[in-house]
């Protein structure tokens, strides 16, 4: 395998990492806080570490998108250094695990075997996986299978599209689209009547099956609801940014219609400056 020009480089940056992480769950003079963390309580720092990363790669900044990267890799040796400290694993392990792996699963990179096509590669990559893992090809296969894979592995807003495109595929699919709006008006009219009639789990089922539906037509138009939340979460925060720029006051001491009004001139002028730049 051919070697980097700068993986020397590579790999003193990487140690002196691993260094710095032991120094701050070291007992003799490290910080309190990493001594304090376990694999437990660091698991909303991994979740919310790849969210920036993949934040830092849509903006397209590579400062960012580096520094973003070493968030998540410190999530990663931290947990390493955690394990190492109960003496179940280290850095070293967790990196020997991911390069068989790749080997193993990539057959036709690293053996003679020949392949045609990419989904060939995919079934192999399947097929060996499932041999990983001492499970039965056929089973892995099953619609239930995948689709519980999805929501283990997937947040949910991406894991009920996938869901709801794999179902479709096998045939779990409205005729029309009237049909799914009818299915929303449905669910939404159960959820109104869990607000008003039923127990707190009710109507957080009927919440969820709610949202569901949503997601379906979402799916039928080819709307991604993922990206669509995440531009309303942006969209609200820029025109609350507005806001903030022109009150003299704490948002608390104005009135609803204040605010409202206030609501109306940012996005107004939010609306002008993307028509006028659509790129940003």
């Amino acid at each position: 395998m051919t070697a980097l020009p700068n993986q020397t480089a590579i790999l003193t940056a990487l140690q002196h990492l691993i260094e710095v992480v032991a120094k701050l769950r070291s007992p003799d003079g490290g910080c309190p806080w990493d001594l304090a963390q376990t694999r437990e309580t660091l698991i909303p720092y991994v979740i919310e570490e790849a969210y920036e990363v993949v934040d830092a790669i849509r903006s397209g900044d590579h400062d960012a998108i580096a520094e973003e990267l070493g968030d998540l890799l410190l999530q990663v040796v931290l947990q390493a250094q955690v394990a190492s400290d109960q003496g179940q694993f280290d850095l070293s392990r967790v990196a020997e695990k991911i390069t068989e792996k790749l080997i193993r699963r990539h057959p036709h990179v690293f053996t003679d075997l020949a392949v045609e096509n990419i989904d060939e590669i995919h079934r192999n990559w399947e097929q060996i996986k499932a041999a990983e893992k001492g499970q039965d090809f056929s089973e892995t296969q099953r619609l239930t299978y995948q689709l519980k894979r999805a929501a283990r592995s997937l947040p949910p807003l991406m894991a009920a599209l996938k869901i709801s495109q794999k179902a479709a595929i096998a045939g779990f699919e409205w005729e029309t689209i009237e049909d799914v709006w009818a299915k929303f008006e449905e669910e939404l009219a159960e959820f109104q009547h869990a607000l008003a009639h039923e127990s707190k789990a009710a109507q957080q089922a009927e919440l969820g099956d709610l949202f569901f539906t949503l997601i379906n037509l979402a799916r039928w138009h080819d709307l991604d609801p993922s990206v669509a939340v995440q531009g309303t979460n942006e969209r609200f925060i820029q025109r609350l940014a507005q806001i903030e720029a022109v009150v003299d006051r704490p948002l608390s001491d104005y009135s609803l219609e204040e605010l409202e009004a206030f609501w109306q001139q940012a996005k107004a002028k939010l609306a002008k400056e993307r028509a006028t730049n659509p790129e940003h």
